[in-house]
């Protein structure tokens, strides 16, 4: 997925409010950006951080500025979670999922379950529809260890046990955890943080749900889907 370009480098000031961050650019100007992660984002709030952010030519919104990029001890960390699901479908699309090849049709943000939107369904003449739930990951609190979830999320969960009744229902069911850093090697769970969904996991998965780890290519100008990474447990 090609990001708008170029970025502007600028150090982070302060994170607040969920979605805003106030940064300063190179020229000593301090700016207020748009942040889109609902998250914590543990981990990635140090001030004077370098990020990058781009600039939007729409008049019409009121932060021209979004956070996209920021660098964590050498290692780039993808924050904006609006590109996960682009970042997977170009990837289904150019056949760099193996488990996810030979679907025709790829659709967004489909309604299903009681009163959600999967992000990918994939559909085929003569193979079962797949449900594909993206989850970005970046936090990091190991070396080389991916986690997720970096705060707790009851939607989550609830997108879990609603991809179990897909699976029950006769179709595939899938989560995908793109992993958005540049410096991980494993991916597990934090169930510190939130253990009603990684017990909600454990379910899904006795239940049929499919579930995956991939690492990203990031650079200031791209963030590519690249290899697979091991879970260091399930349960």
């Amino acid at each position: 997925m090609k990001l708008p370009t170029p970025l502007i480098p600028a150090r982070l000031l302060k994170r607040y409010k969920r979605f805003l961050a106030d940064m300063k650019l190179e020229n000593g100007d301090v700016i207020t950006a748009h942040c889109a992660n609902p998250g914590s984002m543990m981990g990635l709030k140090d001030e004077g951080s370098l990020c990058w952010l781009s600039k939007s030519d729409n008049p019409k919104r009121k932060l021209a500025y979004s956070w996209e990029l920021m660098e964590v001890d050498g290692a780039l960390v993808g924050i904006n979670t609006a590109h996960p699901n682009r970042i997977v479908e170009e990837a289904i699309l150019a056949g760099a999922i193996p488990e996810l090849t030979e679907y025709e049709h790829v659709q967004r943000e489909v309604r299903y379950g009681q009163n959600s939107r999967i992000d990918l369904l994939l559909r085929s003449d003569g193979k079962r529809d797949c449900y594909v739930e993206v989850k970005n990951v970046h936090l990091l609190r190991e070396a080389g260890l991916a986690e997720f979830p970096d705060s707790v999320t009851k939607r989550g969960a609830k997108h879990l046990a609603e991809l179990s009744d897909m699976v029950e229902q006769g179709h595939r069911a899938v989560m995908l955890y793109l992993i958005q850093r540049t410096d991980a090697q494993q991916f597990d769970f934090a169930r510190d943080i939130d253990p009603a969904y990684g017990e909600a996991f454990d379910k899904a998965i006795e239940r049929g749900v499919e579930a995956y780890g991939y690492a990203c290519k990031i650079t200031t100008e791209e963030i590519t889907l690249t290899d697979p990474i091991p879970f260091r447990s399930q349960g």
